[in-house]
């Protein structure tokens, strides 16, 4: 498989590095990088101020909002008017069209936001799981934040666990499981480069 010609998505617990990873690997495969940048794209796409999308990224939904949505039915094909449905629903379903439009315009690197179940329809595509181990996730978190080891401890808890919350609702999936992924990569000890190389040398030598 070329992994100059693939959707790259990728999962990953907090702390081990998944936005330097997902930015060495686009670099090195001269590909667009979206983190973020998807929040952006969703609230062009939906009109709903960027600083609310930022506010609800991948959190999970309140069992208020859960007991609502459940008429819905598929969070992919929606049968509520954009009005009628909760606002997490909403933001969701602006950025699963944001990045369905990403990936239509060709090969790239998506991080998080359930980019593996959006477009598990799409041929070329290779699905990343990023963890570590707590130590290092805490040490990355304490060194990007600026933050105590306490309060970095707690926030890989409370961040993977929304993460998860909201994984598991929106992709109806079990977030970190292996049968989601094509490949499970243990972060610890890579730089965010050496970690990149290692990942193209497994797309390249996967068969199609």
């Amino acid at each position: 498989m070329d992994a100059g010609k693939t959707i790259i998505t990728i999962g990953r617990e907090y702390g081990s590095g998944g936005n330097d990873i997902g930015k060495a690997l686009a670099k090195k495969l001269g590909v667009p990088f979206y983190d973020k940048e998807i929040l952006s794209l969703a609230a062009q796409e939906s009109g709903i101020c960027e600083e609310l999308i930022k506010d609800h990224d991948e959190k999970p939904v309140s069992s208020y909002l859960f007991s609502l949505i459940q008429g819905v039915g598929d969070v992919s094909q929606p049968t509520l008017s954009g009005g009628d449905m909760p606002l997490n629903h909403r933001i969701f379903m602006a950025q699963f069209k944001a990045i369905s439009q990403v990936a239509a315009q060709g090969p790239c690197v998506i991080v998080g936001r359930c980019a593996d179940y959006v477009l598990k329809d799409q041929p070329h595509m290779v699905n990343l799981f990023l963890y570590a181990d707590v130590a290092a996730r805490i040490e990355r978190t304490m060194r990007k934040q600026n933050i105590s080891r306490a309060e970095a401890k707690d926030l890989v808890h409370k961040r993977d666990k929304q993460r998860q919350g909201y994984y598991n609702f929106f992709a109806d999936g079990n977030w970190g499981h292996r049968s989601n992924y094509h490949l499970m990569f243990n972060t610890t000890g890579f730089t965010p480069e050496s970690a990149a190389d290692a990942i193209i040398a497994f797309i390249e030598n996967k068969a199609e």
